[in-house]
């Protein structure tokens, strides 16, 4: 009998969401450790050696203790067949991603911002969607005429593309008004039948992630 992975992390979607991403579109099921609420249950975690750099997101899969959420983010990528066919469709992929997990750290980190910040902060996030990283994709989608960003099959790279277009939608729902191949896209993807059942409502957590002092 397989185990299934097991997630451990705080409350929240945060650095964790990607990985629960990636584990949904490969039709793998997962389950959530008991959330980190206290600061004995972190010191649990310390005690057994399991945080090497003492620090979540971990995961539990197949007889090993991951930590660093891009290591995670690779592995399971590299093992379910979202990571390309070759090492230069996998740099591809790592270009794109990169981009993505920089929106996202603007993304995630926003509504954390002081009130006078706020306003500045959100005007900053939809410019660099907007005029950064969006354009990139909606110009690669464009020049190739495929449905995916990289050797014509889904990979990372558009699971997470499609995961900054949802957050930042959240704030921003017509952010994609002049990206029609994005719009496209966003509704392929969407409904291709293992993300479709991530998708489905009641499931996802509160954007703003309630860090506890540990």
């Amino acid at each position: 009998m397989t185990t299934k992975p097991r997630l451990y992390y705080f409350n929240g979607r945060g650095r964790m969401e990607t990985i629960r991403w990636l584990l949904a579109t490969a039709g793998v099921e997962f389950e959530e450790a008991e959330y980190l609420e206290t600061r004995e249950q972190y010191e649990k975690l310390l005690q057994d050696g399991a945080l090497l750099f003492q620090q979540v997101p971990m995961v539990e899969i197949d007889e090993m203790k991951l930590v660093q959420t891009r290591a995670i983010l690779n592995y399971i990528a590299g093992k379910h067949n979202l990571y390309g066919k070759d090492i230069k469709e996998r740099a591809l992929i790592d270009m794109y991603v990169e981009g993505t997990m920089d929106l996202n750290e603007m993304i995630m980190l926003y509504p954390f911002s002081s009130p006078e910040e706020k306003e500045k902060n959100f005007a900053l996030m939809i410019q660099r969607a907007t005029n950064r990283y969006f354009p990139v994709y909606e110009k690669v989608y464009g020049n190739h005429g495929q449905d995916f960003l990289v050797g014509n099959q889904l990979s990372r790279a558009d699971v997470q593309v499609l995961e900054s277009i949802l957050m930042i939608e959240e704030y921003e729902p017509t952010v994609l008004s002049e990206f029609p191949l994005l719009q496209a896209f966003k509704a392929r993807i969407s409904n291709l039948p293992t993300i479709k059942k991530f998708l489905q409502p009641g499931r996802m957590q509160p954007h703003a992630l309630d860090i506890p002092s540990l």
